[in-house]
């Protein structure tokens, strides 16, 4: 064998251990970026089940607060309509990537939360509900499910952290757009949220 062939075999070599190190390391950033994304989605279900977990509750509670005589209409039905536009806006895994969809959902959730938030702040004025053991059950589950949903909107935000990055760092980025890979949307703190409520006495 000459020398010339033995050098040509030796880079042949070198050029197909290159390629091989290069698919398998695409491969591994691959299926790394898969497994993040599916852990998106995951999250995202567990935050989809708590807002649905709310979203059952709100008939009941809207039902034993019409039973109370001379309560505000407005604020049921506030809290009803609410519920219907939420019921509207629907987001599946798939639209994560879409920042004004996911916008509109949070706005639609954080409208909800809002409604029910005064429906709680009127109801204070009112003894016969705050004697309704019904209500006091409702409302305690009602408030048991906002706290889920805060937690359940931090993982997400967090395993969303977590993918975003993975896909902007080089050299996976590359893996990242060709794969098809795009940033997912965070939960952000309600409209006003970094303001102090006003107590008045």
């Amino acid at each position: 064998m000459s020398k010339g062939l033995k050098i040509g075999l030796g880079i042949l070599a070198v050029v197909v251990v290159f390629i091989i190190l290069t698919i398998s390391w695409a491969t591994s950033k691959y299926n790394g970026f898969v497994g993040l994304n599916e852990g998106v989605k995951g999250a995202w279900s567990q935050v989809e089940n708590v807002y649905q977990r709310r979203s059952d509750l709100i008939p009941n509670l809207v039902a034993t607060v019409k039973g109370v005589a001379n309560f505000e209409k407005e604020t049921y039905t506030a809290v009803t309509e609410a519920r219907a536009k939420v019921g509207q806006m629907k987001i599946d895994a798939t639209q994560l990537d879409d920042p004004e969809a996911f916008a509109r959902f949070q706005k639609a959730q954080d409208g909800l939360s809002g409604a029910l938030q005064r429906l709680m702040v009127v109801s204070e004025n009112y003894p016969q509900l705050k004697a309704n053991e019904n209500f006091l059950q409702l409302q305690a589950q009602l408030e048991g499910t906002e706290n889920r949903i805060t937690v359940e909107r931090q993982k997400f935000n967090q395993v969303v952290q977590d993918y975003n990055t993975a896909i902007k760092k080089f050299p996976g980025v590359i893996i990242a757009n060709f794969g098809g890979f795009k940033e997912k949307a965070y939960f952000k703190a309600a409209e006003g949220a970094d303001q102090a409520p006003k107590v008045q006495f």
